[in-house]
């Protein structure tokens, strides 16, 4: 196995395309020949190797003026012409509509396509559409990477039979850093502002904790996704009135020096894959509480009281209480703060790239 292609819709910021470019550059590290074929450019990119091969197959203008049907079909000859003229070891598709595609655009070649899960399956994957899909078409993976357990089991025995879950690499700037013997009176949460990462309930949640320790402040670090949550929570927090202790700090180039002093991080998501953001705050030897979502990314590294608290999701008072907590007893937070700083034993770049890489030379040699 020598060369690799990635596909996905961009490498705009979010989970899936954070794993894709740091995979992408430990292959390429490693000696690979590293292929990412994206539908589309996106504004605000992550950044990647310059030994990678990047190339948009999407629609071009021509393509983009036809009728529907006409682009569905466009987008899989597109992908499968590329796809020939690389002549790849194997194609990894991220994400659900990159997933269809890849298995569409290959029938009939020898390419194997491992198609991966990073989001939770209830709600994504159990349209009419998808019902008739996934049986059809994922029973021609090569194999597939899930996150967590849960996703796993929602799809068919013959999938699961070949398939692996890996967590998802923690950038190795957030390993390793020294835990503060002092730290700030500030709760922090990063992500992107959108509405499934339901900042509201956090936000809620800690007006309620700022009564009893004054003192506290919350940062909500991440951008802007544009689908009208940050302007939600600008009105949350001037209803509130908490435009002195809650701030919505935007996105940073420079977390693991932003966060590192905070006295816990918090996080409220109601649905999540596996979230990189709770795994980079462990890293750090940050006291974490997360809320118990599906596709349960949270409970997969959280043992509750050991190294995090999990709460329920949407309960604010529970929320409330869990960081109350850990303001209250700084040394069971630093205890579990401590214990959390082991998942990069777990996740290091290093060894999840070990794992992807022996799960596709299995494939590949199968």
């Amino acid at each position: 196995m020598k060369k690799i292609i990635f596909h996905l819709n961009s490498l705009e910021k979010g989970g899936a395309e954070r794993v894709v470019s740091n995979l992408a550059g430990q292959f390429v590290a490693h000696g690979y020949e590293v292929y990412i074929a994206t539908e589309w450019q996106g504004e605000d990119e992550y950044e990647i190797d310059p030994a990678i091969h990047r190339v948009n197959v999407g629609l071009t203008p021509e393509q983009e003026n036809a009728n529907r049907i006409s682009q569905f079909v466009a987008r899989r000859l597109n992908l499968r012409k590329y796809i020939k003229k690389v002549q790849p070891d194997v194609v990894i598709a991220f994400a659900k509509k990159a997933n269809y595609r890849a298995l569409t655009a290959t029938i009939g070649t020898r390419f194997p396509v491992v198609i991966s899960v990073r989001a939770t399956p209830v709600g994504c994957y159990d349209f009419p559409a998808d019902k008739l899909q996934i049986p059809v078409l994922f029973r021609r993976a090569a194999g597939c990477v899930f996150q967590t357990q849960e996703q796993k089991e929602f799809f068919p025995v013959q999938l699961q039979q070949k398939s692996r879950i890996i967590l998802n690499p923690i950038n190795p700037r957030f390993i390793g850093n020294p835990i503060p013997a002092q730290r700030e009176k500030v709760v922090v949460h990063f992500g992107r502002i959108v509405d499934f990462k339901n900042q509201k309930m956090l936000i809620r949640a800690f007006y309620a904790v700022h009564k009893k320790h004054p003192e506290y402040c919350l940062k909500i670090y991440g951008p802007d996704s544009h689908d009208g949550t940050w302007q939600e929570l600008e009105a949350l927090i001037d209803e509130l009135g908490a435009g002195a202790f809650i701030y919505l700090m935007g996105g940073s180039n420079q977390l693991e020096k932003d966060l590192i002093g905070a006295a816990l991080a918090a996080f409220s998501s109601d649905v999540e894959g596996m979230p990189n953001a709770l795994l980079e705050a462990m890293a750090l030897g940050l006291p974490v509480v997360s809320t118990d979502c599906p596709s349960g990314g949270p409970r997969m590294v959280i043992t509750h009281e050991e190294n995090g608290l999990l709460v329920p999701v949407g309960d604010a008072v529970a929320m409330e209480s869990a960081i109350n907590r850990l303001i209250e007893h700084p040394d069971f937070a630093d205890r579990l703060g401590r214990k959390a700083a082991e998942i990069g034993n777990l996740a290091g770049a290093d060894k999840i790239f070990g794992e992807w890489e022996a799960y596709l030379k299995e494939i590949c040699d199968r």
